[in-house]
């Protein structure tokens, strides 16, 4: 599991990137595409074309950690919008992480009486 720190932003690059990519280039893309800074600590993700692979870049204060995931079945769940980052919760990355559907998760369990 990706040890995702309390109070951490998450942004979820938006289209697909080219996975090849790796520290380096995945920080320009954080730098220059989403305009933000990859050494502030917060953590960005990334999704591959064909939604099998993600990756994660992240900076822990002593440098650039590089995550990632690839399904075996099924696919990551991602914005189609291109160009920009959709911001999740800690949450809402590990459903992410899982496979789930984070956009509009399903309980399983509703109370049917109250009391």
């Amino acid at each position: 599991m990706i040890p995702v720190p309390a109070g951490a932003r998450v942004w979820l690059a938006t289209g697909h990137t080219d996975m090849r990519k790796g520290f380096d280039g995945l920080a320009m893309l954080v730098q220059d595409h989403l305009r933000r800074d990859p050494f502030s600590g917060q953590m960005f993700v990334f999704r591959g074309r064909q939604g099998r692979l993600i990756k994660v870049l992240w900076w822990d204060g002593q440098g650039l950690c590089l995550f990632a995931k690839r399904l075996d079945r099924g696919r990551f769940v991602c914005p189609s919008a291109p160009g920009g980052a959709a911001a999740l919760t800690p949450a809402q990355l590990a459903m992410l992480l899982e496979g789930i559907d984070w956009r509009a998760p399903e309980r399983t369990d509703r109370p049917r009486l109250a009391g």
